[in-house]
């Protein structure tokens, strides 16, 4: 039976700190993962629209009064599922170079939406994310954060030489897997290795090119690239 997502008890809910936060271990950590997962097996198999506290709480073994005092309720849940994706451990790669950094970079959203069954999840997130301010500001914070951690690629790149000095790293990163994601929520195109590297060409080229310094000017990597 589907519940409407207006209906709540009258409890205290709790807000969902940002992806990469310090969160409590032992029951409420279990609790918590247990919700997590019946919420990623809904949205894969029923997406958004058809999610409700009764198909969690059937899945998870967590009482439905318990899921509206800490969540508030579905979006409150779908929230919080993003926000345990992004306290995992990844790491931006470190190849050496930043031609192999980007293509790796571009690499792993192709391989993370090859196979459907995997993509299923994500893919539902950012349908959530078109229904709910709270997905959408949940989904914006994932990837600001899985931004963050690629920063570092560019940083590296500019202290080798390989790109100029002041270029920005947050939309470099963005760059790389924005092509990716048109065609996989926009115009529903397959994507695979070779439009992965593709990307990450395209994006080294205007690095170097300077296309990404502040002040859209080409710098010392791009000069020296000319003068070679």
């Amino acid at each position: 039976m589907n519940e409407s997502r207006s209906e709540s008890p009258a409890e205290e809910t709790t807000s969902t700190p940002a992806p990469g936060s310090r969160r409590p271990g032992g029951r409420t950590a279990r609790t918590r993962a247990a919700v997590r997962d019946a919420v990623l097996t809904g949205l894969a198999e029923h997406g958004y629209p058809a999610l409700t506290v009764e198909y969690v709480a059937e899945h998870s073994g967590v009482h439905k009064t318990t899921l509206y005092r800490r969540w508030g309720g579905v979006e409150g849940m779908v929230a919080d599922a993003l926000a345990l994706a992004g306290e995992d451990e990844w790491k931006a790669p470190d190849t050496g170079s930043l031609a192999g950094d980007l293509q790796t970079l571009a690499g792993e959203v192709a391989e993370a939406f090859a196979d459907p069954a995997r993509a299923a999840a994500p893919t539902a997130f950012v349908a959530a994310a078109f229904q709910s301010a709270q997905a959408a500001d949940s989904l914006r914070a994932f990837y600001e954060e899985r931004f963050r951690r690629c920063e570092p690629v560019v940083e590296r790149a500019v202290a080798r030489g390989e790109a100029p000095a002041g270029t920005d790293a947050g939309a470099v990163v963005r760059a790389v897997s924005a092509p990716l994601f048109l065609r996989l929520f926009v115009t529903r195109e397959p994507v695979d290795t070779a439009v992965a590297d593709q990307a990450a060409r395209m994006v080294l080229a205007a690095v170097q090119a300077g296309a990404f310094t502040r002040d859209g000017q080409p710098g010392n990597a791009a000069s020296a690239e000319r003068e070679a």
